[in-house]
């Protein structure tokens, strides 16, 4: 699987690479230290990495900038007719507030992990977002006031429609918002229902 680094800490950076090749399962195909540069990256590939692992402090950029960056140069591949499935993103920073990790989240990020963090929580962690659930640190986990339930029972998808139905957004604007029809977005919904016992929307605008 390859897999696309931004990061702009080398020393890191080589850490990382040398986890994940070890594996036999991951090739690091790209490296970035800027979002610029992976956006270069990405557009000029034919193929989107099958994961990002994204640093948020890169110089002068805002990593969390990354994200819409990335949804719509997947939108634009295709509607040139690429097959663009958004790859999922786990960012590993050193910011590990409430805050972030949620924006990040909500921003479509499928993942956050401490930099601190060892080699067995990295790959549980990619292992983790590439079979379409969250993972989030034990560590900030540990740490902070975050809801973990919603963020461990749901796949990633699962959690954009929950966060967005608390925005008190339309199955419409739901649909819209991610690019995907109103059945889908009904789909999602029913899912949540069934997972949280649930039978109502204002039900799950209180999780």
């Amino acid at each position: 699987m390859e897999v696309l680094l931004i990061d702009d800490h080398p020393m890191l950076n080589a850490g990382i690479v040398s986890i994940l090749e070890k594996t036999g399962v991951f090739t690091v195909t790209g490296q970035a230290q800027s979002l610029q540069e992976a956006v270069n990256i990405i557009e000029k590939s034919d193929t989107l990495p099958s994961l990002i692992i994204l640093d948020l402090l890169l110089g002068e950029d805002n990593g969390l900038d990354f994200l819409p960056l990335l949804k719509n140069i997947c939108y634009r591949k295709k509607i040139q007719g690429v097959s663009a499935d958004q790859p999922p993103v786990l960012v590993c920073s050193a910011l590990g507030d409430s805050f972030k990790i949620q924006t990040a989240l909500k921003l479509g990020a499928a993942g956050f992990l401490s930099k601190t963090s060892g080699k067995d929580e990295l790959l549980a962690a990619i292992n983790t977002i590439l079979g379409g659930k969250v993972y989030i640190s034990s560590e900030l986990n540990s740490k902070l006031n975050i809801n973990t339930t919603l963020y461990a029972k749901f796949t990633k998808r699962e959690v954009v429609v929950i966060n967005l139905l608390k925005a008190n957004k339309t199955n419409k604007q739901i649909a819209v918002s991610m690019s995907i029809n109103q059945r889908t977005v009904e789909n999602y919904i029913s899912k949540i229902y069934f997972k949280t016992g649930f039978s109502s929307r204002e039900e799950i605008q209180k999780l």
